[in-house]
């Protein structure tokens, strides 16, 4: 069983600030780094270190080929992640002492996918395999439809989110992964009990996964609502813990673990990354979420 995600590269500039920038202002940064980062890339090495089969379908700019090396090192399948001459889709990122983040994103290459990328990273997909998409790529429309005339499952997180979202085939998703204000866009409700009934009486096509931050995780399935409490941990970047939590739940989720247990260790994984600094090398190692959830059982 493969997850194929169709994911955003982008690099990430990071600016360790003492407050977000303000109109007019000029701040000073206490510390930079550039990182490999995008909720595509995130989520797809948060699927390989969580286990998974994960092949990446996206594009960079030839230059920076190095990034796609770390996607690779990092155990992700990156046979359909091609070089371009559009520069690299990218991030400049202000990160707080209180671990709050504030980004602005330019989309470059990862608004290069075609439909025949598409339809030829399907070519050999089987029915038991995964479809997982953000909103920062093009082509999400022709992916949610190819991969459901193939059989496959789809997961969508509409991150970030935009109108865009609205014209999309919802028909086609099987898993809807939000946060509140996601949430609110989608359903037009903005009080978190709303927004569930929402979701309860007009997606009964589909599972839906709302994250509520340091509260949790509520996930609605055929009816049941599942409620799983966020992991109490110190966090100093909340940077890509969204995209930690997706690609450990999908991974446990997807090889059929039962829903609750995929939601504690999707929480439990993105609780560690919240403790480190930047995106892609915060998401911890499956054994590290073993030993993390083996002390709280205690």
């Amino acid at each position: 069983m493969a997850i194929i995600n169709f994911g955003s590269i982008n690099i990430d500039h990071v600016y360790q600030v003492d407050h977000f920038v303000a109109p007019g202002e000029t701040l000073a940064s206490n510390h930079y780094q550039t990182l490999l980062g995008g909720k595509g890339a995130n989520q797809s090495i948060a699927l390989a270190m969580a286990g998974a089969d994960v092949r990446h379908v996206g594009c960079i700019h030839e230059t920076d080929a190095t990034f796609k090396q770390t996607l690779i090192r990092k155990g992700v399948d990156c046979r359909f992640v091609k070089c371009s001459d559009t520069p690299s889709g990218h991030a400049i990122i202000q990160v707080t002492p209180s671990g709050e983040n504030a980004i602005v994103l330019f989309g470059g290459a990862n608004q290069t996918i075609t439909e025949k990328m598409v339809e030829h990273a399907l070519d050999d997909a089987k029915p038991s395999d995964w479809v997982i998409m953000q909103n920062e790529t093009s082509c999400i429309k022709e992916a949610m439809q190819q991969a459901k005339k193939k059989g496959l499952k789809v997961a969508f997180n509409p991150a970030p989110m935009s109108e865009s979202v609205k014209s999309l085939p919802y028909d086609c998703i099987d898993l809807l992964i939000v946060n509140e204000t996601e949430a609110a866009a989608i359903t037009g409700e903005s009080e978190i009990d709303a927004i569930l009934n929402h979701f309860t009486e007009k997606w009964t096509h589909a599972k839906v996964i709302v994250t509520l931050g340091k509260v949790g995780v509520v996930m609605l399935q055929k009816g049941e609502r599942i409620d799983v409490k966020a992991f109490s941990v110190n966090a100093i970047d909340t940077t890509a813990a969204g995209d930690c939590f997706i690609g450990y739940f999908l991974s446990a989720y997807a090889a059929h673990a039962d829903a609750k247990k995929a939601l504690v260790r999707g929480c439990a994984a993105s609780a560690i990354a919240v403790t480190r600094e930047g995106a892609a090398q915060s998401i911890p190692e499956e054994k590290e979420v073993d030993r993390f959830l083996a002390k709280q059982s205690r």
